[in-house]
């Protein structure tokens, strides 16, 4: 529950904020403990704008993450306790109130005498990866807190900056083809029915292309409003089916890794997230178990994820990783599995995680380029060729007409 208050500080300033608890007792607790004696509290009530934005959990992006990560890690490598930096830190969120109010409630569970881990899986501001904190939490027993902060910082920014590479990648092809296809309709919709009166009123018996054309167009004039219903209801029930059931997006994923090209793009960039999160939670100190599972449990693809979540159970029963997937019905790059049998066999699974995560991010770097060179000019001539098309299908008649 959030609560708001006012009153004044410590220091006697006024103040105006929001606190996270359990119980408005909860609360009044928190602020007597901050040293904040409130003249107001109460539940926060929000509006509708803010009752979608308060709902859930803020989902913080990769690279905020990132960025908190790397200044925790700097401050405490500086001799700042964690609790006198997260304090620094909040005075860079004024304009984020979900953040602010993040960093604040973390603060008040450290001043409560729990430990970083504990604050951070207890507060109910911002939803954070399963793997994150379990990485805290390790390094908080191990004494390594700094050097995996950084480490995070560095994953998290790579895995920002790849997400950034692809949709700009993308971008071009994907604003070509929306281009062309509104262009298409429109000409179809409300350029081919101008002219088809024409043709009609000449009584003479039209070529192929035309009468294709005129069928077409009628069908789009006629089912214009139809044609966005079906295309919107379609994609808003795909994504609703997507996100709610399980069997449908497995068989979705399974799909889209039989796809030639695409297919071999997809699983090498799930399979190198696993093991740059892999090699990154060996080295913080994870069981190696909980580390397939916590690795798996980052990929989008439910295919893999699946496989390698069943993978762990095995390891658990004293099977080998590399065994448990070159068994499995999924078949993944043999590559990858020759790799971390190697891995295991000399006890440098660490390292080869991470030789691994390189390659195929490199990899796949190279693939999306050559696909995009061969994209653009196949869009280019889609849309030429489907315009062409409608216009030579229109101008064919008065071919024949002149040569009559």
């Amino acid at each position: 529950m959030i609560f708001k208050y006012s009153g004044v500080d410590k220091d006697g300033k006024k103040v105006k904020d929001k606190i996270e608890a359990q119980s408005l007792s909860e609360a009044k607790t928190k602020l007597k403990a901050k040293g904040v004696i409130y003249k107001n509290i109460a539940e926060d009530v929000p509006s509708l704008f803010d009752k979608f934005e308060f709902s859930r959990k803020y989902k913080i992006s990769p690279h905020e993450l990132s960025i908190l990560s790397r200044e925790l890690s700097m401050y405490i490598r500086s001799g700042i306790t964690i609790v006198a930096a997260l304090k620094v830190i909040q005075s860079h969120y004024d304009k984020n109130k979900k953040m602010k109010l993040f960093l604040t409630t973390v603060s008040t569970y450290l001043d409560e005498g729990k430990d970083f881990y504990s604050a951070l899986n207890e507060q109910n501001v911002i939803e954070l990866p399963l793997f994150f904190k379990e990485s805290i939490k390790v390094s908080e027993n191990g004494g390594l807190l700094d050097e995996v902060l950084m480490e995070l910082s560095r994953f998290l920014k790579e895995q920002d900056r790849i997400n950034k590479e692809i949709k700009s990648a993308f971008a071009y092809p994907s604003f070509m083809v929306v281009v062309s296809l509104l262009m298409i309709a429109f000409m179809l919709t409300f350029v081919v029915p101008q002219i088809t009166g024409i043709f009609k009123s000449m009584h003479q018996t039209l070529p192929t292309p035309t009468i294709v054309v005129i069928a077409m167009g009628d069908f789009f004039k006629d089912n214009f409003t139809l044609i966005l219903g079906v295309i919107f209801t379609g994609v808003t029930a795909f994504l609703i089916m997507m996100k709610r059931n399980n069997n449908f997006a497995y068989s979705v994923h399974k799909f889209l890794l039989g796809l030639p090209l695409f297919g071999s793009i997809i699983q090498k960039s799930e399979l190198a997230r696993f093991s740059y999160i892999a090699s990154l939670l060996t080295r913080s100190g994870v069981p190696f178990v909980q580390t397939v599972n916590l690795s798996a449990n980052i990929l989008n693809n439910h295919v893999l994820k699946e496989l390698f979540i069943s993978a762990s159970k095995n390891v658990v029963e004293g099977k080998l990783l590399s065994k448990a997937l070159n068994d499995s019905s999924i078949k993944i790059d043999y590559t990858f599995i020759q790799s971390i049998a190697l891995g295991e066999e000399t006890s440098e699974l660490e390292n080869v995680l991470s030789n691994i995560s390189e390659l195929y991010f490199e990899e796949n770097r190279d693939k999306i380029a050559t696909l995009l060179t061969l994209l653009e000019p196949a869009l280019m001539l889609f849309v030429g060729g489907s315009i062409g098309f409608i216009v030579a299908a229109m101008l064919l008649p008065i071919f024949s007409m002149s040569i009559h």
